[in-house]
C-alpha cells in the first residue's frame, strides 16, 4: 500500500464516513470462486470493505468464465448495466478479469465497445491487481494487463472466504489435455502444480482458523505433481504409511491427500475436478486409506459414446470409464459419483446418444451437470462442420435431464432412514428457519438446529427427500 493510497483512503473516509466499498461478481467454476476470494482479500488489504450491492460499490470487479456461450452473453449484458452505474457515479472503478480476458478478441471488443471499463486483467496476474487499481483510482488511468503464461505460482496471497468453516485450496493451475471442445487450456495455460509444503502450510493455517472442510481445486487434480526441493519429505512424500507416496521426487495427488489427511482440525477433504484418463488405483485406494477423504467423486464423462469421446480427445472409452466406476465402488461401495455431460457435440448421432443413455442407466449417477454443446472460438471443435441441429440437441437434452433427475430422486429417497453426519453450514437460503449442510457424500440436507450449531459436525437422521436435497432431524 503506497503513501498516496493511504492518503486517498483517509480522504475518502473523511468525505464519506466509510472506506471504499467493493463488489466482486463471479461467473463459472470453483476456480473462479477461489480467484474472487483472492481478489476480495487483496481489496481488504488495501483498506476496502464489502458493498451490499452493485449500486453501492465504489469498485466493481467482474470475474468471467468462457466455458459456455451463455456466460459470454451474461457478461456483456452485465457490462451494459454497469455502464449506467458509471454514468451516475463516474468515480466508480470498474474491472473485468478471468478466463474471458485471456482471449484477445474479447479484450479487443471491450476496448472498442465498452470504454467505461477501467481495468482488464487475466487469470495469470491476480497478484498485480492492487497496482492496477491504485493507478485507476488515483490517476484515472485505464489499464489492460494480460499475461499469456502463468510463470511461477505466487504464494501467500490473502483471501476473504465466504464460509468460516469451508475453504477452497488450489493445488494446481492450468490444463494440458486439450479436449477439442474446451477453451480452458488457452485461458488457464499449461499445468503448474503448487509445492506440497505450500499447500500444507495453507491448510494448516485454515485449520487454525476454524476450517473443517477443504475442497482441493485443479482443472485436473489427477495430474498434480508437486516437488518440495531440498526437503527430506520430498524423497518419500512425507506421508503416513499406507497413504501412497511419491514418484521421481515429486509428490502425486494421492500422496498430497495423505499429507493433508494428517492435519489436525481438518475433518473433511474433497477435490475436483478429476479426469477419467488419469484416475489411478492409488487415488481410488485413498478412499480406503485416508479417513478424511469424503466418499464422493466428480468424474466428468461428457459422452457415453466411445466414438464421440475420441473426437472430443478425451482419451478413454466408454468401457474404460465403466471399469473405473466398478473399481471405485469395489473400494468404496457407498461412494457418490457425479459427472458432466455435453449433449449435441458435432457429429453426435442418435446411436451415440443412446450409448450415453445406456451409460446413465449402468452407472446411475448421484447427480450430473448437463450442457448443450457450445462452440468456443479457438477450439478445434469450432471448425467441425457437422453440427447437430438445435431442435435435436434440445430433444436429447430434455430426455437426458429427465432421466438423470429421476435417478437422483430415487437415490435420494433411498437415503431416508439413514443416520448421517452433516457439517452445518448456516441458515438455508430458501427457508432461514432451517439449517443447511452436507453429508460426507455431498448431499444437501435441511434440518432444524440452533444457529450456534453452524460449523459443527452433527448427527442427522434423514426423514425426507426431494430431487436435489434431503430433509432430516437431529438425533
Amino acid at each position: 500500500m503506497t503513501n498516496q493510497w493511504k492518503e486517498y483512503l483517509n480522504a475518502y473516509r473523511e468525505a464519506h464516513g466509510r472506506p471504499p466499498a467493493y463488489l466482486t461478481e463471479t461467473m463459472g467454476c470453483q476456480m473462479n470462486e477461489r480467484d474472487s476470494e483472492t481478489i476480495a482479500g487483496l481489496l481488504c488489504d488495501l483498506g476496502c470493505a464489502p458493498a451490499a450491492s452493485r449500486e453501492e460499490a465504489d469498485i466493481i470487479v467482474v470475474n468471467t468464465c468462457s466455458v459456455r456461450e451463455n456466460a459470454d452473453n451474461r457478461f456483456f449484458g452485465m457490462l451494459g448495466r454497469i455502464k449506467k452505474i458509471k454514468e451516475a457515479r463516474p468515480d466508480t472503478v470498474t474491472a473485468v478479469c478471468g478466463c474471458m480476458m485471456q482471449q484477445q478478441h474479447i479484450v479487443d471488443a471491450i476496448k472498442e465497445r465498452y470504454p467505461w471499463v477501467d481495468i482488464v486483467f487475466g487469470t495469470h496476474n491476480l497478484h498485480e491487481f492492487p497496482g492496477l487499481l491504485q493507478s485507476a483510482a488515483l490517476e484515472k488511468a485505464k489499464a489492460v494487463l494480460i499475461r499469456d503464461e502463468g510463470g511461477e505460482i505466487v504464494e501467500g496471497l490473502p483471501s476473504k472466504r465466504k464460509s468460516p468453516f469451508k475453504a477452497y485450496v488450489n493445488v494446481m493451475y492450468g490444463c494440458d489435455n486439450h479436449c477439442t471442445y474446451c477453451i480452458v487450456p488457452y485461458t488457464r495455460g499449461r499445468e503448474r502444480s503448487r509445492r506440497p509444503a505450500a499447500v500444507e502450510r495453507e491448510v494448516r493455517a485454515l485449520a487454525a482458523d476454524g476450517v473443517k472442510e477443504i475442497l482441493l481445486l485443479g482443472q485436473n487434480v489427477n495430474s498434480y505433481r508437486g516437488r518440495d526441493e531440498g526437503s527430506a519429505g520430498a524423497e518419500n512424500g512425507g506421508l503416513a504409511e499406507g497413504c501412497c507416496g511419491a514418484e521421481g521426487g515429486k509428490l502425486d495427488f494421492p500422496g498430497l491427500i495423505g499429507r493433508l489427511n494428517a492435519i489436525e482440525g481438518i475433518e473433511r477433504i474433497r477435490f475436483m475436478t478429476s479426469h477419467p484418463k488419469d484416475l489411478s488405483q492409488r487415488l481410488i485406494d485413498a478412499y480406503r486409506d485416508c479417513g478424511k477423504l469424503c466418499g464422493a467423486i466428480h468424474l466428468p464423462v461428457q459422452s457415453g459414446s466411445s466414438r464421440v469421446l475420441a473426437r472430443m480427445n478425451r482419451r478413454y472409452t466408454k468401457e474404460a470409464y465403466l471399469e473405473l466406476i466398478e473399481r471405485l465402488r469395489a473400494t468404496s461401495p457407498d461412494i457418490a459419483i457425479t459427472t458432466d455431460f455435453i449433449v449435441g457435440f458435432p457429429g453426435e448421432t442418435q446411436a451415440d446418444f443412446e450409448e450415453t443413455m445406456d451409460l446413465i442407466e449402468r452407472v446411475r449417477f448421484d447427480s450430473a451437470f448437463t450442457f448443450l454443446y457450445s462452440k468456443r472460438k479457438g477450439t478445434p471443435a469450432a471448425a467441425y462442420a457437422d453440427e447437430v441441429p438445435e431442435d435435436v440437441k434440445h430433444r436429447r437434452f430434455d430426455r437426458m435431464v429427465e432421466r438423470l433427475n429421476a435417478i437422483t430422486a430415487e437415490k435420494n429417497r433411498a437415503c431416508i432412514g439413514r443416520a448421517e453426519i452433516v457439517l452445518a453450514e448456516g441458515p438455508s437460503k430458501t427457508n432461514p428457519a432451517m439449517m443447511t449442510g452436507r453429508t460426507d457424500s455431498g448431499k444437501l440436507v435441511h434440518f432444524r438446529a440452533p444457529a450456534e450449531c453452524a460449523g459443527r459436525m452433527l448427527p442427522v437422521r434423514i426423514t425426507g427427500a426431494r430431487t436435489f436435497s434431503l430433509y432430516g432431524e437431529l438425533t
